[in-house]
């Protein structure tokens, strides 16, 4: 008997109190059903390092995937742009998250939106929040080798250009002014850098960096390519030892190469 016969069979002045009763049991039951659900496998890697990244995050990722709580405070409490300013928003991850631009740029105008571990899909989410609605005259993206990691699952080079030109797309139609930035070599010189080694093709990151390169010459007008990748590889085609100690992220000599170039591609773009 289904649900609705069995309710016209009822001559009671009190069905539509038992219906009720009745109809919010079965709701909760569903409820605590899918809660008691198991969360779904995340696929092993082969690599424990990012295994263990993958399954730190998965909350997150359900709940907030583009990390957008993370700079929504500083993000309304920031003042607009005084007249003559040239605010520029250093907008990456883990690279841009740990550069401290106040002490390689002192007065300059330049906000750091960057979140450790984050791929290209993630920074699309959170695009509009943190870059378009700070309005800066140019934004530096540096992104991708955490999408060749698989930090947010596999990804192919198809989607990451995909994803630089939604970016590209989302500047322009702004009147931001887009740097960017080449994917940085990597080196497996110590024990520290052999997982983020592994997880990152070199190969992989040359034709992301062809790829820039090519797209930032077919619209001069709208991006430059900053090319930090040529000035911070050794004779082996790896990330020189001395400017990152894990192999990844650079410490302050190659933070120091960095700033004078990322400086001139700004000082070029506001021209």
């Amino acid at each position: 008997m289904t649900i609705m016969s069995g309710l016209n069979n009822m001559k009671s002045p009190r069905t539509p109190r038992r219906f009720a009763a009745v109809f919010f049991v079965l709701l909760t039951s569903c409820a605590l059903g899918q809660q008691s659900a198991p969360a779904p496998a995340i696929p092993a890697t082969g690599f424990p390092g990012l295994d263990q990244y993958r399954a730190s995050r998965i909350a997150m990722f359900t709940d907030d995937f583009g990390q957008l709580a993370r700079y929504r405070d500083a993000n309304a409490a920031l003042k607009p742009s005084a007249p003559g300013e040239n605010r520029v928003v250093f907008f990456g991850d883990s690279i841009t998250d740990i550069w401290h631009l106040d002490e390689y740029f002192p007065g300059k105008f330049y906000i750091n939106r960057g979140i450790g571990g984050q791929t290209t899909p993630q920074m699309l989410v959170r695009f509009r929040q943190d870059v378009i609605d700070l309005h800066p005259k140019v934004v530096i993206i540096l992104a991708g080798t955490n999408d060749i990691a698989g930090n947010t699952g596999p990804m192919r080079l198809e989607d990451i250009e995909d994803d630089y030109a939604s970016l590209a797309d989302l500047a322009r139609a702004n009147g931001i002014k887009v740097i960017y930035s080449s994917v940085l070599p990597i080196h497996n010189y110590t024990d520290r850098s052999k997982d983020p080694f592994a997880q990152r093709s070199p190969e992989k990151i040359i034709l992301l960096n062809q790829w820039l390169k090519g797209y930032c010459a077919a619209v001069p007008k709208d991006a430059t390519y900053l090319d930090y990748f040529s000035a911070m590889v050794d004779d082996k085609g790896l990330l020189k030892k001395d400017l990152a100690d894990d192999g990844l992220h650079p410490n302050a000599a190659g933070y120091k190469i960095m700033a004078p170039m990322v400086e001139a591609a700004i000082e070029r773009a506001l021209k």
